[in-house]
């Protein structure tokens, strides 16, 4: 199988100030640019949108969000006290009343804190619905809101709310439109690289090897983590430091990785469709035993951005000729 090429872009002029507040954040150039400016101004203005970080899985959406968060808790206000930092996952958060008393009356009433919200998509829909009033954009910065008896005043020169998601789809739309949005970028070979190079320091590669571990990675940052700690240990037997294409080829044989990274499942697929012709998606449910929620969510995603598959309405899930030679490589 042929790896492809690490990505050539044209290197764009980001303000050197983005380094400074991001320094172990690879790639996601524009969107470190975005938040490098709004930490520039904060000093002066004493405020930042409320932001919504979106990304596909493991494009370091929640690392980035941490690091913006944490890049405004250094500051010091008039107070002299620095913004504190809380984080929260929103699948745990379970109705209006919930998010009150366990988030706002401790947390945000009368404090200067950043708040992530994680996994925002999971928020309850009542709570959505509570947010579209205290987000409301206003030139005072600041919006009420009563809630049982009680006045609650949300100061957004003190507060600040970060929400990051994978399914933007599933947030109410007018409290998208409350937010800025932050898109980050899908990793590329390149970055992979750099994220393992970081995580493997005092580690050398044979030349051109650390491209080729980066294409089974799928273009997540999280993958690239785990590889990191698979080739530690594989490293961990030996004396040497350096990791080489045979030592490559045992660990693949060790853990049963495929070119690019396709999984045993997807690779059943190409096999079918392969020895069968074009087939429904039923027909592959059928077949593989998978419902056809989860053939589409967890696996047809994939194999169509690899290139190797392709859906025609009139003749179904089809291979591609990148597809046919895979599985072909395969043998």
């Amino acid at each position: 199988m042929v790896v492809p090429p690490l990505d050539k872009k044209p290197k764009v002029a980001y303000p050197r100030v983005m380094t400074e507040n991001f320094p172990n954040i690879v790639g996601q150039d524009k969107a470190k640019a975005r938040l490098s400016f709004y930490i520039d101004k904060y000093p002066h203005s004493s405020f930042v949108p409320n932001l919504l970080f979106l990304a596909p899985r493991g494009c370091g959406k929640t690392t980035l969000a941490k690091a913006f968060a944490k890049n405004l808790a250094s500051f010091d206000k008039a107070t002299g006290e620095p913004k504190d930092y809380l984080e929260f996952n929103c699948a745990q958060i379970k109705n209006v009343k919930h998010f009150f008393n366990s988030i706002v009356i401790p947390h945000v009433r009368d404090k200067e804190v950043t708040i992530l919200f994680d996994e925002a998509s999971e928020l309850p829909l009542d709570v959505q619905m509570v947010l579209l009033t205290i987000l409301n954009p206003n030139d005072e910065r600041k919006n009420v809101f009563a809630f049982e008896d009680e006045v609650f005043v949300f100061d957004f020169t003190k507060q600040t709310f970060l929400f990051a998601t994978t399914e933007a789809q599933k947030l109410f739309h007018a409290l998208i439109d409350r937010l800025v949005r932050v898109d980050l970028e899908e990793y590329s070979f390149s970055h992979l690289a750099e994220i393992l190079a970081k995580k493997l320091i005092g580690v050398t590669f044979e030349d051109g090897l650390l491209q080729e571990i980066s294409s089974v990675l799928r273009g997540n940052g999280r993958q690239a983590q785990l590889m990191a700690n698979d080739i530690r240990s594989f490293l961990s037997t030996k004396r040497s430091k350096h990791f080489s294409r045979l030592d490559w080829n045992k660990l693949k044989t060790s853990l049963g990785i495929n070119p690019l990274g396709l999984n045993a499942v997807e690779i059943q697929i190409l096999k079918i469709i392969k020895e069968r012709g074009a087939r429904t998606l039923t027909n592959l449910s059928a077949v593989t035993g998978l419902s056809r929620e989860c053939l589409q969510r967890d696996y047809e995603m994939y194999i169509q951005k690899a290139g190797l598959m392709e859906i025609v309405v009139a003749k179904g899930r089809s291979l591609t000729t990148k597809g046919a030679a895979y599985i072909n490589a395969l043998k």
